[in-house]
C-alpha cells in the first residue's frame, strides 16, 4: 500500500490542533500525516498541589512529557510526588500528554498513519550543550510517537561546522545515536528512529552515511527525502530506474512496515539544496517515482514537504493512481492479445487436425 500525506497540519485545515489535522487529512482522502515538532523547548518545574498524586497522563494543564524523581525518570503511570521534577513543553503536540492516545486511536480508526519530524536544526556531533538539548528533543519525540502509536520519528543529526574535524563529528554522532537507541530499547518504544537524507553537503546525511549508520545500529531506518537526495547528487533522479535504485537500497531496513519517504519540487545548485518548491516546478518530477512504486509495489509512505503541502499530497496520489491504472490497462491489453493469439493458434491447430483427418478418410 502507498500512503500519501502532508508534512504538518493541512494549510486548509480550519482548526490547528492535531486532532483537527488528522480529521482533515482523512477528509482529503489522504492516509498519512507527519507531525512537525517545530518548537521543542522543554523546561523543568515542580508539580502544582492539585497535580500531586496524579500520573503524568492525568495532568490536563500543560504538556508534561517526563517526570523525574531523584534524577531518574519514573514510569508514566506512577503517581507524582511533591519533590518530583516535571519536564514540560510549552508548545506541546497536544494540550496534554494524556490526549495523545485518544488522537492515536482516532487516527487508526480513520486509517491515517502518524509520524513525527524533530526540529530541523539538530546537532549530535559537537557534544556541546546544544547536543544535549537535541538528544532530549529526539527522546521526547520518541515518547510522543509511541503514545500516538505512530510509526517513525524522523530526524537530522548534525552539520560540519569546521570547529571539529569531520571524522570526530561522525564519531560523536554515531556514539550519541547508539546511546539514544540504548535508551529507546530500555523504554520499550515501538516506533523506529528514522535518519533522514539531507540536502546540504555540509550536513551529515548522505545516502551512504545514513545506510552505514542504520546497518551499524539496530532500530534505525533510512528516510528517503527525495528532493534532498536529488540536490546532493546534483539532479540524479530523472528516470524510473534512478528511483528504483535508491528504493532498493533502503527497502531491506523496513521489515513489515512502510518505507518512509518525502517528496517536493526543489531548486539546487552544486550539490546543495536551495529551496523546496511545488512539485510541478523544478527538474525533480513525481511521475518516474510513481512508475517505480508501481513496478516495485513496496509498502511506502510519501510525505509532501512541498510548500503546497496537502495540495501536492493529493496531486501525487492522483498521479500514482493514473500511472497504476495505465499499467493495469496495459497488462489487460497484453493478456487479451495473448489469449486471442492462443485461441487463434488453437483454432488453426484444430483446423489443421480436421484437414488431416479428412485427408485420411479420402485415402
Amino acid at each position: 500500500m502507498i500512503r500519501f500525506g502532508p508534512a504538518g497540519i493541512p494549510l486548509s485545515c480550519k482548526g490547528r490542533t492535531l486532532k483537527d489535522g488528522v480529521e482533515d487529512v482523512h477528509n482529503l482522502s489522504l492516509t498519512a500525516l507527519e507531525i512537525q515538532m517545530v518548537r521543542a523547548n522543554a523546561y523543568t518545574r515542580y508539580p502544582e498541589d492539585e497535580e500531586v498524586g496524579l500520573t503524568m497522563k492525568e495532568i490536563t494543564e500543560g504538556f508534561v512529557v517526563e517526570v523525574y524523581r531523584d534524577g531518574e525518570a519514573i514510569p508514566q503511570d506512577e503517581p507524582i510526588e511533591e519533590e518530583d521534577e516535571l519536564i514540560y513543553m510549552p508548545a506541546g503536540i497536544t494540550s496534554a500528554f494524556g490526549e495523545l492516545a485518544e488522537v492515536g486511536h482516532m487516527a487508526k480508526r480513520l486509517d491515517v498513519s502518524l509520524s513525527l519530524h524533530t526540529p530541523y536544526y539538530m546537532d549530535l556531533g559537537s557534544n556541546s550543550e546544544l547536543t544535549e538539548t537535541c538528544v532530549n528533543s529526539i527522546r521526547h519525540a520518541g515518547l510522543i510517537v509511541d503514545a500516538l502509536d505512530g510509526t517513525v520519528v524522523v530526524t537530522n543529526l548534525g552539520l560540519y561546522t569546521g570547529k571539529l574535524p569531520d571524522e570526530e563529528i561522525d564519531a560523536n554522532i554515531a556514539e550519541n545515536v547508539d546511546m539514544l537507541m540504548g535508551w529507546w530499547k530500555e523504554m520499550g518504544l515501538k516506533p523506529k528512529l528514522g535518519i533522514e537524507i539531507t540536502g546540504q553537503q555540509a550536513v551529515y546525511g548522505s545516502l551512504e552515511q545514513v545506510i552505514d549508520l542504520c546497518s551499524e545500529i539496530k532500530g534505525l531506518v533510512p528516510v528517503l527525502n527525495f528532493p534532498h537526495y536529488h540536490s546532493r547528487t546534483e539532479g540524479s533522479l530523472m528516470e524510473m530506474d534512478d528511483f528504483e535504485e535508491v528504493l532498493e537500497q533502503v527497502q531491506r531496513f523496513y521489515k513489515g512496515m512502510n518505507i518512509h519517504t518525502a517528496f517536493a519540487g526543489v531548486e539546487h545548485e552544486e550539490g546543495n539544496e536551495k529551496r523546496l518548491t511545488p512539485i510541478k516546478k523544478g527538474d525533480l518530477k513525481f511521475e518516474p517515482l510513481a512508475e517505480a512504486l508501481c513496478e516495485m509495489q513496496p509498502n511506502a509512505t510519501v510525505i509532501s514537504c512541498s510548500p503546497l503541502l496537502e495540495h501536492d499530497a493529493m496531486y501525487m496520489r492522483i498521479i500514482n493512481e493514473r500511472v497504476l491504472n495505465k499499467r493495469v490497462a496495459k497488462q489487460l491489453r497484453e493478456k487479451r492479445k495473448a489469449e486471442e493469439a492462443a485461441a487463434a493458434a488453437a483454432a488453426a491447430a484444430a483446423a489443421e487436425a480436421a484437414g488431416s483427418e479428412d485427408g485420411s478418410k479420402e485415402e
